[in-house]
């Protein structure tokens, strides 16, 4: 086991190894390791990196990426997308973007959606959009990188970057490879998935990275007669689990079928989010 439980490859190293090891000495610290990161592509200048995590899935993670693009694009922003959920992507379809990515000696242009939004998915890679990516762990972490370096991204004020489920090897090599300036952590109403948003929340913690805040996806329903809220997964405890970890709510998404008919039509982009107001702001403040 690792000399240090905060080092962030402890899950991985021995007593021994920890002398000398980058991670160990940060953690020793108390500061973010950036003995890892990797070089943006000469072309790209991005300005600002957000992670977009969830301790579980089927939270609505992905729609919640897309939403905050949204929310920055319409404030005047140039953003961007890098989908590392490799076996899982579903970006491009939201924005109504395809493949085949181009691409020079410099490296792969991003697909650009109608309103602006660069994107760059491994579904902008395949030759067959639902074919399945079944690689391992350290084959789908070298692409993601690949997605940082060899993307000429150009000018981009906020780049999202849709990472998939849970603590493993993706999460962890976007925090270690890529300027992260902060993390958005996705969840929903249920008391189980709290639990697991603390395990996202203690893997930033442990790596050094910030957490921006919370977004509650599946809030509740609205009434099409009445307005009233229905709590369709029971009583929210979102505003107690952001106390406890002295982080802020950024906002309260509803289920609401309209996200799901222009995210299905390839139409995210149409769909104003009012919801995440206080995340533009913190945004904005970074």
């Amino acid at each position: 086991m690792a000399e240090k439980e905060t080092c962030a490859s402890a899950s991985s190293c021995s007593r021994g190894s920890c002398e000398g090891c980058p991670s160990a000495e940060a953690a020793k610290k108390g500061v973010r390791n950036t003995a890892f990161l990797e070089q943006q592509n000469k072309n790209s200048n991005i300005k600002h990196v957000i992670g977009v995590v969830s301790g579980k899935g089927g939270v609505g993670k992905s729609l919640v990426t897309s939403s905050l693009a949204g929310v920055m694009a319409r404030a005047g922003y140039s953003v961007g997308i890098l989908d590392a959920d490799i076996t899982g992507p579903s970006i491009p379809k939201m924005f109504g973007v395809h493949g085949p990515a181009m691409a020079n000696d410099d490296g792969t242009f991003p697909e650009v959606a109608e309103d602006g939004t660069k994107i760059m998915s491994i579904n902008l890679m395949l030759e067959d959009e639902e074919a399945p990516v079944i690689w391992r762990g350290p084959v789908i972490a070298g692409v993601v990188k690949q997605f940082w370096t060899d993307t000429q991204w150009g000018d981009v004020d906020y780049l999202f970057v849709d990472m998939p489920p849970g603590t493993g090897d993706v999460p962890l090599t976007c925090f270690q490879s890529l300027p992260v300036d902060g993390i958005v952590i996705v969840t929903s109403p249920q008391e189980l998935v709290q639990m697991i948003v603390k395990k996202a929340y203690n893997m930033a913690d442990m790596m050094h990275i910030p957490v921006l805040g919370l977004v509650e996806n599946y809030s509740y329903i609205a009434c099409p007669d009445c307005g009233k809220k229905i709590e369709i997964f029971g009583e929210s405890h979102i505003d107690e689990v952001a106390a406890s970890l002295n982080i802020p709510v950024l906002g309260k998404m509803p289920m609401d079928r309209a996200f799901a008919t222009a995210a299905d039509a390839g139409r995210i982009f149409d769909m104003p989010n009012n919801y995440l107001v206080k995340a533009q702001d913190v945004l904005e403040k970074l």
